[in-house]
């Protein structure tokens, strides 16, 4: 009874069956019909039964009154039915009406950008943003407007021939990234763009190049390795070819006194011809060693 002579005299027409059902379907009437209260205060004819809608869907009835009342006084054409649905879908209609009187900044992280030149260049920009009523429920939020600068900001410096015209006019940045209109699909309209902070970095293109050259260094010893072992490789074969050709050589020769003895048998070789070999044989063997003993004498000498 106090809750329904309270409303009563504060200009809200509201049933003692209506505070009763709300009872029964478990809402507390005090947070239908105090809400209603302050929005008959401000002049505003809500109907209970669809605050009452709002309340059992989840949403919170006195922040969408107090942001109705903003709108009101803002003169911003926000409907019941858009509020609540803005509430609904989990963001602030009451700091969303606020940002749309009173603009905000959103500062972004620091941004690394690399210019044509090789040097890279860090920014740091500051961008104010206007929240857009009409674009809350499904329209994107700040990070998609954070990642747009950023990748505006990495465009723009990435065409910049040097870091020395980014550092003489960093307004440029600001003015490239607006005009390529980063608020569409967003729940902000983006007012200004504005460059707090630029550094100068690390010299990315001669630590490209190093990277590149150590690379090409180490491709380079790898192929010449592969070079080597295939030289060692091809030596080992004809060594074993060598000795191969030594051992049948060897072999061959073995057979000569045999191939000798048979001949003087046989009668194909004489006994002066078997004398000839042997003094031919003996006279080589006399002119390697004395070759030998010279060789030996001339590397005492040096």
């Amino acid at each position: 009874m106090g809750l329904w002579i309270t409303a009563f005299f504060s200009g809200v027409r509201i049933k003692i069956s209506d505070l009763v059902g709300m009872k029964l379907r478990r809402v507390r009437p005090s947070r239908i019909v105090n809400p209603s209260i302050k929005a008959t205060k401000a002049g505003l004819n809500l109907d209970i039964s669809g605050l009452e809608a709002h309340y059992l869907a989840g949403g919170n009835v006195n922040t969408l009154v107090d942001a109705l009342i903003a709108a009101q006084r803002a003169n911003i054409p926000l409907q019941f039915e858009r509020a609540a649905a803005i509430d609904l879908a989990g963001r602030n209609v009451l700091e969303a009406v606020q940002v749309s009187v009173n603009p905000k900044v959103i500062e972004t992280p620091n941004i690394s950008a690399v210019a044509q030149d090789g040097i890279e260049v860090i920014v740091k920009a500051k961008v104010t943003v206007r929240a857009n009523i009409d674009r809350l429920v499904g329209g994107a939020g700040e990070e998609t407007i954070i990642a747009r600068v950023g990748e505006g900001i990495v465009t723009t410096v990435g065409s910049s021939k040097s870091y020395k015209s980014v550092l003489e006019n960093p307004d440029s940045i600001s003015k490239v990234v607006l005009e390529k209109g980063l608020d569409s699909g967003t729940a902000y309209e983006i007012l200004s763009i504005d460059i707090a902070d630029v550094d100068v970095a690390r010299n990315i293109g001669a630590r490209l190049q190093t990277d590149q050259a150590e690379a090409d260094k180490r491709i380079a010893e790898a192929k010449a390795s592969e070079r080597r072992a295939m030289a060692l490789a091809r030596e080992q074969e004809m060594k074993a070819e060598v000795e191969a050709m030594r051992a049948k050589v060897v072999e061959a020769e073995s057979e000569v006194p045999i191939a000798m003895a048979q001949a003087l048998k046989s009668g194909n070789l004489g006994a002066i011809d078997y004398y000839k070999i042997k003094n031919l044989n003996s006279d080589t063997d006399m002119r390697n060693s004395i070759s030998k003993t010279s060789d030996k004498t001339k590397k005492e000498n040096k």
